[in-house]
């Protein structure tokens, strides 16, 4: 959620039809992008770029620790080191 008049941004689980209001300004603040939950998976590393492959099967994301894919279930192929 963004103040339009700062630009200050924030990140919160809102519920939908409610108003939220800036601490600071007293603003109502704006939806400017929603934060989708990821699907579960036995990994701990962050997806980030550096701890993402790709599968070679269905080619979705899947975490370098990872030797099953969690979208298609499938072995990936071992990591090139």
């Amino acid at each position: 959620m963004r103040t339009p008049s700062t630009g200050r941004e924030i990140i919160l689980q809102a519920e939908p039809g409610r108003t939220y209001l800036d601490r600071e300004t007293g603003e109502e603040l704006e939806v400017v992008a929603q934060l989708l939950p990821l699907a579960p998976t036995p990994s701990d590393l962050p997806w980030t770029v550096d701890n993402l492959r790709i599968c070679n099967w269905c080619n979705q994301f899947a975490q370098k620790d990872l030797n099953d894919c969690p979208t298609c279930g499938r072995r990936m192929a071992p990591l090139d080191r």
